[in-house]
């Protein structure tokens, strides 16, 4: 779990790309915006009070051209482009959230499971008033990921405001390595598999693959719970790789550019280890980017009932660009559609049944949870080790505290036990 300075909100959709050549003719009309550029930068260097560099003003004119476009757009200087590669492959660390900035204020998109952040109860929704000491007024998201990462073991103090709170709380939080696992694994039942899936990272899909591999090296799967609850999303390919594994053919989501010759394709293909038992998908507003990619493609086929909230609404695809100076541009390219031929973005996955969301911790209401969405956000594109018995099955200590813990769960249980008998109806 971590902070991902490289995200304007709680996830991402990557393509990695080739930084382009210019391949067309620029008309004189064109130069002019750049004359009035030159001009502006000129002064600047001339009359600022304080002295700063060609490099900085240039570097921050390319920040802030990018920023405008949309919030997931964004220029990332060599640290930051490195980072953004780490957490890409797992290997990162941090306090565990996604934060996003919106009208000046730091907001906690999502804590990410078992990380310092979730343990210290930071909630979706929570608002940062400051950082050690300093205010968060105005300050660029770039700026309070560098205040908030640092080495593991080393300590941050946040001040938060939980909605309807009239007094902030200071917080004081370890940093540390954040779990490179991103799927979890546990039997709710017998032959009853449940899946949760924290992110969509480069070895989620073998994860995966592996979790199934035990399970069914023990006993035969007769359904399924996969949980893609406050999953903020990740790379596309790995999205569609774990859509692949629950559906043998048909399309999965299709990605469409400026240009109608832009679409792209992403297929299921029939495979002997692919899943076919009953299941059950549990989203909700944290639901995000690559996840919503999975919960549409199973939704769409009817291969799975949604049980949850709306997702949150992110349908744009973005592509790295390295550039030769180490820097890297992250770029919205594209949107993705379900296979219906829907976007998604700044709309979400509707559930089939509407659940509303369980804290999992006691004590803690739905109705003081602020919850954040793509169409919130300023520029978003718009749509187009003990055991009791159970009766012949044994249920471990932890798939009883979850089961005790979240209804959500424990609906989702039975509704997957009777999904065969439901589909003998129809």
């Amino acid at each position: 779990m971590r902070i991902t300075m490289w995200m304007a909100t709680i996830l991402c959709l990557f393509i990695l790309a080739v930084a382009p050549e210019p391949t067309r003719a620029v008309d004189n009309s064109q130069f002019q915006p750049l004359r009035k550029f030159s001009q502006i930068l000129d002064l600047v260097e001339s009359y600022y009070v304080k002295d700063i560099s060609r490099k900085e003003l240039i570097d921050d004119a390319m920040k802030g051209m990018l920023e405008q476009l949309d919030p997931h757009s964004a220029y990332l200087d060599k640290k930051d482009f490195k980072e953004m590669q780490e957490i890409t492959t797992g290997e990162f660390s941090g306090i565990g959230i996604e934060i996003s900035m919106e009208h000046g204020k730091l907001i906690v998109v999502s804590p990410i499971e078992d990380t310092p952040a979730y343990k210290a109860g930071l909630l979706a929704g929570d608002i940062i008033i400051e950082i050690n000491g300093k205010t968060t007024q105005n300050i660029s998201l770039q700026e309070a990921v560098g205040m908030i990462r640092g080495k593991r073991g080393t300590k941050v103090t946040l001040t938060i405001l939980h909605k309807d709170s009239r007094k902030p709380e200071k917080v004081d939080i370890v940093r540390d390595s954040i779990p490179l696992v991103s799927v979890k694994s546990e039997m709710l039942d017998n032959g009853i598999a449940f899946l949760r899936i924290t992110r969509f990272n480069d070895n989620t899909t073998k994860e995966l693959r592996e979790a199934l591999k035990k399970i069914r090296s023990k006993t035969k799967i007769k359904g399924v719970v996969l949980d893609l609850r406050n999953n903020p999303g990740g790379l596309l390919t790995q999205a569609v790789s774990v859509a692949d594994t629950f559906l043998s053919d048909g399309l999965i989501v299709y990605i469409q550019g400026r240009e109608k010759s832009s679409r792209k394709d992403f297929n299921a293909a029939s495979q002997s280890n692919d899943v076919t038992a009953p299941m059950v998908t549990l989203i909700n507003a944290g639901s995000a980017s690559a996840s919503e990619i999975v919960a549409g493609a199973l939704k769409d086929h009817n291969r799975t009932l949604l049980i949850g909230e709306r997702s949150f609404g992110k349908g744009s695809v973005q592509t790295i660009f390295p550039m030769p100076d180490g820097a890297g541009i992250k770029l919205t390219t594209a949107r993705y559609y379900t296979p219906s031929g829907r976007s998604i973005q700044a709309e979400g996955i509707d559930p089939d049944i509407v659940y509303p969301f369980i804290p999992q911790k006691e004590d803690e209401e739905d109705s003081n949870r602020f919850i954040v969405r793509e169409q919130d956000l300023s520029r978003h594109l718009i749509n187009g080790n003990g055991t009791v018995q159970h009766g012949q099955f044994t249920l471990s200590d932890r798939a009883k505290k979850m089961l005790s813990r979240d209804n959500q769960l424990r609906l989702a249980l039975q509704l997957v036990k009777q999904l065969p008998r439901i589909k003998q109806i129809d």
